[in-house]
């Protein structure tokens, strides 16, 4: 005990000698040099008196790092497989959805100039983003939107096209953010 002390007391007075001004020829050198050297000269002898004090004294290792690291499964759990599961059913029923839309848009596009068949695909294709909860994976809204554009802009588009088109858009915006829960007195 009394050599760990006294050994603490040495490696303390040899960093605290680090912090005295350097002089030349019992000359303080000038003040902003030496605190500049000083400081910098400090700091280093410091850490090293400091890094040698800590590996006579405190360096024990510790129980927790000499355990052995935790060992990992071999096999997935039955949790892990009933995830994956669902997941694998959710991921079907996805294609499905997105195999079924992908048609409904290609017969969109493909469709002669018939006002009922247009508006009758549009809202085939409501019924499907309806029925999915919003769009399926695969599809965005914006593909989906540059497509029926792309029908729109060929020329035959009448009113009953467009207001089936903006019901399109605005159940895709309900199911994408259903707010069902209004703020009468707040109209915004």
């Amino acid at each position: 005990m009394k050599l760990s002390i006294t050994l603490l007391f040495t490696a303390a007075m040899s960093a605290s000698a680090a912090f005295v001004a350097p002089t030349h020829n019992n000359k303080i050198v000038d003040t902003t040099m030496a605190l500049h050297m000083s400081s910098s000269s400090s700091r280093r002898d410091f850490v090293a008196s400091a890094s040698a004090a800590a590996a006579l004294f405190g360096m024990n290792v510790s129980p927790a790092m000499a355990e052995p690291r935790p060992m990992y499964l071999t096999e997935p759990t039955d949790e892990f497989k009933a995830s994956e599961a669902q997941r694998m059913e959710f991921k079907r029923a996805q294609l499905l959805l997105k195999k079924k839309m992908q048609d409904e848009l290609d017969t969109l596009t493909a469709e002669k100039n018939d006002e009922d068949a247009l508006a009758q695909d549009i809202n085939n294709i409501r019924q499907t983003v309806i029925e999915c909860g919003g769009m399926p994976l695969g599809i965005k809204k914006d593909d989906l939107v540059k497509q029926v554009r792309a029908k729109k802009a060929k020329g035959f588009w009448p009113t009953k096209v467009e207001y089936a088109y903006q019901g399109l858009i605005n159940e895709i915006a309900y199911q994408q953010s259903p707010n069902k829960d209004k703020d009468v007195a707040n109209p915004l």
